[in-house]
């Protein structure tokens, strides 16, 4: 059996490691490969877990030439929505890709087009799913570090810690003086407290729970036996204003790049940018001490039933209702 190495577009991806991998190989070795590799220029562009799972089952993998005129759009559309992935990955995974394919040779295919229409921000979020302001986050990494942007790709750091990362090895000098020359302001200039993973959806309408919510609708998510964790919600606002403060740093970090150049232009934008991340934030701390109020109120109101209803837990609140209910 031949040795195929992977594509550079192959490996943005993360590998099947554990039971994953191993369900797949056994899959393969009792059934036979289902889907064929395909390969590109002699490496394999889609199917990497597959081969791998081949070559340890001992089965003969089944090969198929890429006959598309755009690898990269192949390889995200085959991938990036099938597989696992935090939207963070899915911003690194499509930045490196760009970066990728504009690295190449002026008459390769990779470079026509604009790149499978990822040439600006909103094309790479509207492929990658994930926001404008997550793309413009990872777009900064993947300029600055590709190896940096791979780790975030594999899951092996969070998209903001890798932000983090990239503050703390920036000259502090550099940020300042141009900080100082664009009116950057005092408060803005210290990178974020604490590293944050990529936010997950808590499944809370607008972010936080409006003090207008229905309490019927909070009652109901006791019918399951799971009771929400209010706690969670200001965790949430908390990671989000540290990703907007982490957007911040990466906006600086760009415009200390680009400031001993002549690209005023692009510095005004970036500043432009960097004004619009404030305001979020404000919006952001905002939703946050409604959402303090929220939770105050909701944790007095839960603590008084439990005490009308004489029960300890608020997951035994519906069933004792739902006991006088009957009785009554």
């Amino acid at each position: 059996m031949s040795t195929l190495e992977l594509h550079p577009l192959c490996t943005l991806f993360p590998r099947l490691e554990g039971a994953d991998f191993g369900a797949l190989k056994a899959d393969i070795a009792a059934h036979g490969l289902r889907e064929p590799i395909v390969v590109h220029a002699g490496f394999i562009l889609d199917g990497g877990n597959r081969y791998r799972a081949c070559v340890e089952a001992g089965v003969e993998p089944t090969l198929k030439e890429f006959t598309g005129d755009n690898p990269v759009s192949f390889v995200l559309s085959a991938n990036l929505h099938r597989r696992h992935l935090t939207p963070g990955q899915q911003a690194a995974i499509v930045s490196s890709a760009q970066d990728w394919a504009n690295a190449q040779p002026a008459h390769r295919p990779e470079k026509g087009g604009n790149v499978a229409g990822l040439s600006t921000v909103a094309d790479r979020a509207a492929q990658s799913g994930a926001s404008e302001r997550t793309q413009r986050m990872a777009d900064s990494v993947a300029r600055q570090s590709p190896d940096l942007a791979r780790q975030v790709a594999h899951g092996k750091i969070s998209l903001p810690k890798a932000l983090e990362q990239l503050a703390d090895t920036a000259q502090p000098t550099a940020v300042a003086s141009t900080g100082s020359h664009i009116g950057t302001p005092a408060h803005a200039a210290a990178a974020p407290s604490a590293p944050h993973e990529d936010i997950p959806n808590l499944g809370v309408s607008n972010d936080v729970l409006p003090p207008s919510a229905s309490f019927d609708r909070f009652m109901d998510s006791l019918d399951d036996g799971h009771v929400p964790d209010l706690e969670d919600v200001n965790r949430e606002l908390e990671a989000k204003n540290a990703a907007l403060e982490a957007e911040i740093v990466a906006l600086k970090l760009e415009v200390a790049r680009l400031g001993g150049t002549d690209q005023a232009a692009r510095i005004e934008a970036l500043c432009l940018e960097r004004d619009g991340a404030y305001s979020l934030a404000a919006s952001h701390r905002s939703d946050f001490l409604k959402a303090n109020k929220t939770v105050v109120d909701y944790t007095k109101l839960l603590a008084r039933l439990r005490r009308a209803a004489g029960v300890e837990r608020d997951s035994e609140i519906r069933d004792c209702i739902v006991r006088r209910s009957g009785a009554a």
